[in-house]
């Protein structure tokens, strides 16, 4: 794409006009709005953007459980660990897996004691170390949300067909709409509105959102990440709520189809199937996550590599888990920015660059929140 496209979602004109109208929308609602952004990346957006300097004072933006590596559960990360230690074994992960706490280590804590444990880019990357090590157990960390389990069954399908034994996939991956409904239902969360992740929806579609307006009568926008599009995303929120109206608007129209993708999930869904998952901080949520199906379980570590997990459990004090849920802020937390830092993270919220707490610590704590 060309750098004009871009400068057209990043017109600083349009931007003026379009928090005029924010306010003057927030001016005829008479009471405090909450608007959730689910997405880190939208989290992180909204703050290099400024907006959330400019809001006006009834309108409040608070996080959502958008960051895979956030809600990965302790267990998850405990089970890993403790593969890492078998003997033959090749843990491969995204970079961003490598400095979340587990309930009595890390990934990278274990590979400075000569664990192996290896960052990739892509699933076909494990894959490759797998064909090139025949005599080692290639185990990949299937960490994420809908955007990136296709390229993940894609890799299983590769597998299968190339006859490639030694590969293996420990899944968390996770699904947001069951994660949003978990969230509507929350008797002390009341959101007005949702901003529904770009990212995801380029998958799934706008459909799988629509129970959030015809049952909780939330409105949704499916917003993209330019500042144009964050500006727009609340004018279109705030008149719904103004006007007591409750839809899904697709806003993020130019990459994002009412069907999804459908190429990526048939693929995905013929590799993978739905079951109950833990969320770090929430708790099991039913029908949220992603385990290998029956005729590639082969490559399950889960079946494959039973090990034992000692009981997890999460630091004392942390608040990851209501920051996750929208009911914290970051600045909320004693060890935000003290004994918490994305050096020497407590809590998996500070780890990753869609992480909530590392967004506030990152853009500003005091300047850019009121």
């Amino acid at each position: 794409m060309s750098r004009n496209f871009f400068d057209e979602f990043s017109d600083s004109k349009r931007a003026q006009m379009l928090a005029e109208r924010i306010k003057d929308t927030a001016r005829g609602i008479k009471k405090e709005i909450t608007i959730m952004e689910v997405c880190g990346t939208h989290t992180v957006a909204f703050f290099k953007a400024g907006i959330k300097s400019i809001l006006p004072d009834n309108v409040r933006l608070i996080s959502g459980p958008g960051c895979p590596v956030c809600v990965t559960s302790n267990e998850y990360l405990d089970r890993a660990i403790a593969l890492s230690n078998l003997e033959d074994v090749v843990l491969t992960t995204f970079g961003d897996m490598m400095k979340v706490p587990g309930t009595f280590s890390s990934l990278e804590k274990e590979k400075t004691r000569g664990k192996d444990i290896r960052v990739v880019y892509s699933t076909l990357d494990a894959l490759k170390i797998a064909e090139k090590n025949p005599d080692k157990k290639i185990i990949f960390l299937g960490v994420g949300f809908e955007t990136t389990v296709p390229t993940v069954a894609f890799a299983l399908k590769e597998a299968k067909n190339k006859k490639v034994a030694n590969f293996f996939v420990l899944s968390a991956h996770k699904l947001i709409p069951p994660a949003l409904r978990f969230l509507a239902q929350s008797k002390d969360l009341n959101v007005d509105g949702f901003i529904c992740p770009g990212h995801v929806s380029t998958i799934i579609g706008t459909e799988p959102y629509q129970f959030l307006a015809k049952e909780f009568d939330i409105p949704c926008v499916i917003a993209g990440f330019e500042p144009l599009d964050l500006f727009q995303s609340l004018c279109i929120l705030l008149v719904q709520i103004k006007n007591q109206e409750a839809r899904v608007y697709n806003q993020y129209f130019r990459a994002v189809k009412r069907d999804g993708n459908r190429v990526a999930l048939d693929l995905v869904y013929s590799v993978f199937e739905k079951e109950d998952s833990a969320w770090r901080g929430i708790g099991i949520i039913p029908d949220s996550g992603l385990k290998i199906k029956e005729i590639y379980k082969e490559f399950d570590a889960h079946q494959n590599m039973p090990v034992e997990v000692k009981e997890t459990r999460e630091p004392v004090g942390c608040l990851c888990g209501l920051v996750i849920q929208g009911k914290k802020s970051p600045l909320d937390c004693a060890f935000f920015g003290k004994e918490c830092i994305p050096q020497s993270p407590v809590g998996p919220c500070m780890v990753s660059s869609e992480g909530s707490c590392q967004a506030y610590f990152k853009y500003g704590q005091e300047n850019l929140v009121r």
